[in-house]
């Protein structure tokens, strides 16, 4: 096996492009605590390949990733082709997800969050760089122990948690 060490960020690409590159923003930033390792610098897929081609390419970055990160926007409830295809590869694959809520919902925004994650084992937090850094610290370990206990469903930090971080 691969060593998996990389975020998996899925998102509407044609909506919420500038949310994904405001986050590479953020890890390049010296003044700013956030970092995560983009699996989506391992390859690149073209617009013009086929969708065959894309999905192996995006199943070469999962195979590669410990953690998926979902941006949840407008539409992201009713995208089919890649984006409910990388969600299902991600729960099939075990991975720890973490929600993030484009409109600044703490909690999973159910007009906005896929129904395939309504029961899943999933972190939902708003978007804003010291939250996304907390869970992708703190959500894997979490995770791992909810699976262990059999647990699944929806989770969110408390207001305090997000006090603690200064928002």
């Amino acid at each position: 096996m691969s060593y998996r060490n990389k975020t998996f960020v899925s998102f509407d690409g044609d909506s919420d492009m500038h949310y994904y590159r405001l986050m590479t923003a953020w890890k390049q930033n010296d003044n700013l605590p956030f970092n995560f390792y983009n699996a989506h610098d391992l390859s690149s897929a073209r617009d013009s390949s086929s969708e065959e081609s894309i999905k192996a390419q995006l199943a070469e970055r999962l195979r590669n990733s410990k953690v998926f990160v979902l941006l949840v926007g407008e539409s992201t409830r009713y995208l089919r082709k890649f984006v409910l295809w990388e969600i299902e590869q991600a729960l099939t694959r075990g991975l720890p997800i973490i929600a993030v809520n484009l409109n600044g919902r703490k909690y999973m925004d159910s007009d906005r969050c896929p129904p395939i994650l309504a029961n899943a084992l999933a972190i939902h937090v708003s978007f804003n760089a010291a939250i996304i850094q907390h869970a992708l610290e703190n959500w894997p370990g979490t995770d791992a122990s909810c699976r262990a206990q059999g647990k699944s469903g929806p989770y969110y930090y408390n207001d305090d948690t997000y006090a603690r971080l200064g928002l």
